[in-house]
This record gives structure tokens, sequence and C-alpha cells, in this order.
């Protein structure tokens, strides 16, 4: 773990290779799992405001889902979430005609519909921030079902944290991601 400004992060995201290889795992981080996408305070207000305009792109079992539920729930553990469908997937993703999860929001975001283009925790996986009150902690997290994203990621020699630049420049800032790459170059 090293400190970068107001983040501890994980050496994991330096030493740890991925790409994401949806041929293989056809997008199971969007199905699988407990719980929604986590959402932030100011994304739930981002959700509520594009909704009318992603909903074209929604499936009807997510629209009925987000229609039943909202938007964003606040879960068991009091965490601001995606909805589920029926438990299961994220009421936003989409399916392609080969059965690969997409997600709806980024789907409208792709044909210019709206300027959000999905939810940050999305668009960081496999990294995890969990925010504390003086900083917030960087992570990678290893899910099984990303394993063939590992094998890939080794293949093409592409660390974690240059497969997730875009989203970590969104997340921290471009000098923040600068301060990562220098570190980077001295591990």
């Amino acid at each position: 773990m090293f400190q970068l400004g107001k983040t501890i992060v994980s050496e994991d995201i330096i030493e740890k290779e991925f790409v994401c290889n949806l041929g293989a795992c056809k997008g199971a981080c969007c199905i699988e799992g407990e719980a929604g996408a986590p959402v932030t305070e100011e994304e739930v207000a981002i959700l509520k405001e594009i909704y009318p305009k992603v909903k074209p792109f929604l499936r009807p079992e997510g629209i009925a889902a987000i229609e039943a539920q909202g938007t964003h729930i606040l879960s068991e553990r009091k965490e601001l979430e995606t909805p589920l469908v029926h438990g299961a997937e994220c009421a936003y993703v989409t399916f392609t005609e080969n059965g690969t999860a997409s997600c709806g929001i980024e789907d409208a975001y792709n044909a210019g519909e709206v300027s959000f283009k999905k939810p940050i925790s999305c668009h960081l996986y496999p990294v995890r921030v969990q925010d504390y009150s003086e900083f917030a902690a960087v992570n990678y997290h290893k899910w099984p079902i990303c394993n063939d994203a590992c094998t890939l990621g080794k293949e093409l020699k592409v660390p974690v944290y240059k497969f997730v630049k875009e989203a970590l420049i969104r997340r921290f800032g471009a000098h923040w991601y600068a301060e990562l790459e220098k570190v980077a170059n001295t591990l």
C-alpha cells in the first residue's frame, strides 16, 4: 500500500494485470453477485434526471424493476445501489444479440442521448474505492468470474491501473493519475 494525496492505494492495481474479456465472460459482472452497482449521492440525482432518456435503451424487465424500485435503492447495508431485476441482474443491463451483457446507460451515452457514461463503480471495475472520512482506499477486487480478464491482461501485459485509466482520471483527476504513473514506474 502507498499513499497518494488523500488516497491509500493497493500495489495490486499496479502489479496485477487485467483486460475485460467480454467474449469469455459475457459481462457476468452485470448479472452476477448479490447487489446492484454502488452509486454515489451525486449519481443518484443524475440517474433520476437521465432516466427518461435511458429508458428507451432498457429491457422491459429493467424498466419494470426501475419503475417499481426507483432509479436507485438503499440496500439493507444502507448503501446506494442500482436496483436489480428479480434479485439478479442490474436493472440497467441490456443484452447484445449474442447474449453479452451491456449497460443501457452506456448505450444511451454512446448514442449521444446523455452525457453520463455509467456509474463510476462500474467504470472503475475491477478497482473498488471505499471512501472514509479522511481518505479513500483504492483496491483491486479479484472475482473468479474475471479470471479470463486476468489471463487476457497477462497476455497483453496491461496492468489494472492502465486498463481503468479513463475511470481513475474521472474519479481522481489527471494529476492524481500522473502521480500514480510515477509510482508505478518506481516499483
